[in-house]
């Protein structure tokens, strides 16, 4: 997958590289994401943001533009997105929700959803889409099923 990393700290760019292991063709930068910067993600297909980032409704249209369609922020935070516009535009938007919030495992899970979105799949815990998709149709589920059965168990099943 084509992705650019805006806002990269010095100590970051060896930690993501050897995360990637030269697996998705990634460029890193210096540079934050801002209206003069949003050019070079131009054929990438994500973009990889720090929490100083802002994606407000005019720079997610700006990415919109350019081609993005995934967004990955190396926070576990997601106040700098504009999630709900996000989710309009249909984009896909990922965080990095573990404890362990050390750079070189910020890197393991931004790489690890590239690696999701890549082969097709969600990101599971990282997904910040706020659409129902099928990991919460899956999550669902079962609980509907305990419901139905617990009606039959208890005599309620016409109910």
């Amino acid at each position: 997958m084509k992705a650019i990393a805006y806002s990269i700290k010095p100590q970051e760019k060896e930690c993501l590289a050897l995360a990637n292991g030269k697996k998705h063709d990634l460029t890193l930068i210096s540079n934050e994401l801002n209206e003069q910067t949003v050019a070079y993600a131009v054929g990438k297909e994500a973009v990889i943001v720090s929490p100083y980032d802002i994606l407000d409704h005019k720079m997610l249209w700006e990415l919109k533009n350019v081609g993005v369609t995934k967004i990955i922020t190396r926070s576990k935070t997601t106040t700098h997105i504009d999630l709900k516009e996000a989710t309009r535009m249909d984009f896909k938007v990922a965080n990095a929700p573990d404890a362990d919030q050390s750079i070189e495992n910020i890197a393991k899970q931004t790489i690890r959803n590239l690696n999701a979105w890549g082969v097709g799949k969600c990101v599971g815990k990282a997904c910040c889409c706020q659409k129902v998709c099928e990991m919460d149709k899956k999550k669902v589920k079962p609980e509907a099923d305990n419901q139905a059965e617990n009606r039959y168990r208890y005599g309620q099943a016409g109910s």
